[in-house]
């Protein structure tokens, strides 16, 4: 390691009292044990993502899962990614041996120039070095740690840092894009998980996918328990979903001419389909408490908060779903994806105190959270 991992944690500006008790007793969920803490990417608010650093990080500040993406490289290897590209989450367009990779493809049916991990070798995939993902965030750890494998993963959790397990949460990312490729991402990762004694029901494992035709896949090789995201375009003003393409439906659909959307799989048919597969499903937020907005007289947003910048500050809750009954009537876990610190990422309810979003996902039964303040959330049990 370049750098001691010495992490000041940001601090926001909470709107209540420090010492207000925001715990939640009674927990709803479907086992009435209290929700998981999933590390998404680690604690990637505080450190570059998908890092042995950041998954140590979350892991030190109380996790029960670390989630890790996963995209595949030239020869095979299963890498940490949140996507196939390198651009936006490494330093790889500073070094000129690899300005040639640059190319464009067909990602889930958009043409994207980037470099891309498939092109790569894992030898020069450690080449690289990782890069925070959102520019807001410290940049400080910049270029200061590797892109690490999923053994490395494996070996981090295995090691019961602090003398506590930690579980692990994978996602395979763009499955038929790597299918196309005769990358076999679905094997690899059963492969792996076979090799650390992991590949069953009873391990402290969870695969997800926003795609459905891999999760079907590995139940049929595999006891593990999986997990069928759930994403969309947008939020319409009424607070319903927009499933315009490449959100709003798994892309295996669309290659497959399937009409189905992501809000077709959260009726109760949908969630009858998803339980012949899966133990789970991870809802986007807007899924369990979705929000509306005002408009101005042109259409434009009403900046609610008057900064002059529109966000989620500007957004107000609506009344909650009653997926995550539906889903439990199902004996279907739900974990909600994605929890951040930042004022701009909270709405207007919640003065700009992430404490109160945990509260009321907590209070509606949510088994499992996602997010990139391990500590917060945390706090928030």
């Amino acid at each position: 390691m370049k750098k001691l991992l010495l992490i000041t944690v940001p601090l926001f500006l909470f709107s209540c009292n420090d010492n207000q008790d925001f715990s939640v007793t009674n927990y709803p969920t479907l086992s009435g044990k209290v929700p998981l803490i999933i590390a998404h990417r680690g604690a990637s608010g505080v450190l570059p993502e998908h890092t042995l650093e950041a998954y140590a990080k979350a892991i030190e500040d109380g996790a029960d899962f670390i989630e890790t993406d996963l995209v595949m490289t030239k020869d095979g290897h299963l890498i940490a990614r949140h996507e196939p590209m390198l651009s936006g989450t490494t330093n790889v367009s500073k070094i000129s041996k690899f300005a040639s990779k640059k190319t464009t493809k067909n990602l889930d049916g958009f043409m994207v120039e980037d470099w891309f991990a498939c092109d790569f070798t894992l030898a020069e995939i450690k080449e690289l070095k990782a890069t925070q993902a959102l520019p807001e965030r410290d940049q400080s750890y910049n270029e200061l740690y590797d892109i690490p494998t999923i053994q490395e993963i494996i070996a981090l959790i295995k090691a019961k840092k602090n003398g506590r397990a930690v579980g692990f949460y994978a996602e395979t990312k763009h499955p038929t894009f790597h299918e196309d490729r005769n990358l076999k991402i679905s094997d690899e990762l059963l492969k792996e998980l076979s090799l650390a004694g992991w590949n069953s029901s009873n391990a402290s494992v969870f695969v997800e996918s926003f795609e459905v035709s891999n999760l079907q896949y590995i139940h049929s090789k595999s006891t593990v328990k999986l997990v069928q995201l759930l994403d969309a375009y947008d939020v319409k003003k009424d607070g319903t979903l927009d499933m315009t393409l490449p959100n709003g439906k798994p892309y295996d659909f669309v290659v497959k001419g399937d009409s189905r959307t992501y809000n077709d799989l959260v009726t109760n048919a949908g969630l009858d389909f998803i339980k012949t597969y899966a133990n789970a499903i991870g809802p986007w937020k807007p899924y369990i408490i979705p929000y509306t907005f005002k408009n101005n007289s042109d259409g434009s947003i009403v900046d609610l908060n008057g900064d002059g910048k529109i966000d989620s500050r500007d957004f107000t809750k609506l009344p909650s779903t009653d997926l995550i009954k539906r889903a439990h009537d199902r004996k279907l876990l739900v974990h909600v994806y994605t929890f951040r610190d930042e004022p701009k990422r909270l709405l207007a309810d919640y003065k700009n105190n992430p404490l109160l979003e945990y509260k009321d996902f907590f209070n509606l039964g949510a088994d499992g959270v996602f997010t990139d303040f391990t500590s917060t959330a945390v706090k928030a049990k």
